[in-house]
């Protein structure tokens, strides 16, 4: 199992699946992180936490510890 943590710098990835429950599942949904989507990792701060992707046209960072819920390919 990949998740989007394990993703490099500058790679594209595609959502499989979204772990996770009720708030935390919600919220990264909401973020327009769905199944099927492409997301590409733009950074990664120097401690590892948040990473920047670009999904849907739009920049966003992420808690390490969500990235470790969305699982990719």
């Amino acid at each position: 199992m990949k998740t989007l943590r394990d993703v490099k710098i500058g790679e594209t990835c595609t959502v499989v699946k979204l772990n996770g429950e009720g708030a935390i599942k919600r919220r990264i949904m909401d973020m327009g992180i769905t199944k099927g989507v492409q997301i590409y990792v733009r950074k990664v701060a120097p401690l590892g936490d948040p990473v920047e992707i670009t999904v849907r046209g739009y920049e966003l960072s992420i808690r390490k510890a969500d990235a470790e819920t969305i699982e990719v390919q």
